[in-house]
């Protein structure tokens, strides 16, 4: 299952991360860990908001996966990408449950100027999807 649940992601990732393709990735009861929030963000609807924010803010032209390693229902994708002339390098871990949904979805950005950039952009998109 873990190859397939792997290419499900790649597959919304290439198809231009639609939302309604990600709703059928999570779990109700899904899990969020932000690079810059401190608190779990939990549940579906906040899962989903947060996802398709960075979607917006990192998943532009320069967006690339460069590793991946998986363990069962468990992945964790390296990516790089660019924002406003800022190379970022990121981590998303990815744990499916047993019916093959995201239940836990964590992402790690590095270096601290790639981190502020990712923090300000986010914000904005946050709360644009608010209005």
């Amino acid at each position: 299952m873990s190859r397939d649940n792997l290419a499900r992601w790649h597959a919304y990732i290439d198809a231009g991360s639609d939302p309604d393709a990600l709703l059928a990735l999570l779990a109700d009861d899904a899990v969020f860990h932000s690079p810059v929030v401190h608190t779990p963000q939990v549940g579906k609807p906040v899962v989903m908001a947060y996802l398709v924010a960075a979607s917006h803010v990192l998943g532009n032209a320069s967006f690339r996966y460069v590793r991946e390693l998986v363990d069962g229902n468990e992945m964790m994708l390296e990516f790089v990408t660019e924002l406003n002339g800022v190379t970022v390098n990121g981590v998303d871990i990815i744990c499916w449950n047993a019916d093959g949904m995201i239940s836990d979805f964590k992402v790690m950005v590095r270096p601290l100027k790639a981190i502020n950039a990712v923090w300000e952009m986010m914000a904005a998109q946050l709360a644009a999807a608010k209005s």
